[in-house]
């Protein structure tokens, strides 16, 4: 008992440390990331791709959940600053963003891989579903359905009593708990299953258009304006599919390790657990947490190492030129 009660204590100050120093500094990297990501996802130039509306919601709402997410946590757990528990409209307010940004993020991203499974199709009707009315009006149904289907967070939201004048802001103990465990779960094992196999398939689009020959006259004339807008646009769609691949790979890396955790909870859900194993439970709980936001906060900084196009966006949107 005495060896969990240290391991509780030690993990006890690392959280405190996390949440305290890096935490703050992750915010403003997060931060950065995503305000560069709208601001060279807007432009004229990649504006006109459906995917990069999907990369523009994605990013929106990274920026919502950083500051939903890490903001309350560093307040809480790094500086005992917890404004949601004395207030139950904050407290619901910061669960339903929460859930909801953690769902929207990775739906974005499928729905960019499916964007991405249309382009690279050799089927030119396949290709041409990838239009800018149908990625804004699939964003604009898509995040008021799942809107609307995360309003249980608002209702069971709750501020539970843990000791005399002591309350913290979480969801309704019982049957609806269990429920949000399985619920994460199941998101999580789902999200990083269909980003795998999106990305597989459009991997395998790409090596099957590779195998298929230009036409003549567009491989004969050089010069030809059709020839070298086609190669721009082909150009543009392979480095948004690199980016979205990137994204994909971190945000499965990071979220697997979540999954696993709340696998493990739900197998020992029945078990009786004693008081330092519950406090281990909830700060390794709590390094989940912020693991599972590194993807939301690194998405500008990888996209700029492994895109060339992307690169020379930013170095023009710096520069201030066209």
């Amino acid at each position: 008992m005495s060896t969990l009660i240290d391991v509780a204590v030690s993990l006890q100050i690392i959280q405190t440390y996390l949440y305290k120093y890096v935490c703050p500094f992750t915010m403003i990297l997060g931060t950065i990331s995503c305000i560069m990501n709208l601001c060279v996802f807007t432009k004229k130039s990649l504006q006109k791709n459906p995917c990069s509306i999907y990369f523009i919601a994605y990013n929106v709402t990274n920026f919502i959940f950083i500051y939903t997410l890490y903001l309350s946590l560093s307040l809480e757990l790094g500086y005992n600053i917890d404004l949601s528990s004395n207030n139950i409209s904050i407290c619901r307010l910061r669960l339903y963003s929460t859930i909801l940004c953690n769902f929207l993020s990775p739906f974005y991203l499928i729905l960019a891989s499916i964007d991405r499974i249309l382009v690279t199709s050799s089927n030119v009707h396949t290709r041409q579903r990838s239009t800018i009315r149908s990625a804004y009006l699939i964003v604009l149904i898509g995040t008021l359905f799942w809107a609307l289907c995360h309003t249980h967070a608002i209702i069971f939201a709750s501020l539970l009593q843990l000791a005399p004048n002591y309350f913290v802001c979480y969801f309704q103990l019982g049957r609806y708990l269990s429920f949000i465990g399985l619920y994460s779960l199941t998101k999580e094992i789902t999200s990083v299953a269909l980003l795998i196999i999106l990305g597989l398939w459009s991997i395998r689009n790409v090596r099957q258009i590779g195998r298929v020959r230009l036409p003549s006259h567009t491989q004969d004339n050089p010069l030809s304006t059709t020839g070298r807008h086609s190669h721009s646009n082909q150009s543009k769609d392979r480095q948004l599919m690199r980016m979205l691949l990137l994204d994909t790979t971190i945000y499965a890396s990071f979220s697997c390790l979540y999954g696993l955790f709340l696998l493990y909870q739900q197998i020992t859900m029945s078990n009786v657990k004693s008081t330092p194993q519950q406090y281990i439970e909830r700060n390794i709980t709590n390094f989940c947490i912020y693991f599972i936001g590194i993807p939301y906060c690194t998405s500008f900084y990888c996209q700029l190492f492994i895109s060339k196009t992307f690169r020379r966006e930013v170095i023009k949107m710096l520069s201030c030129t066209k």
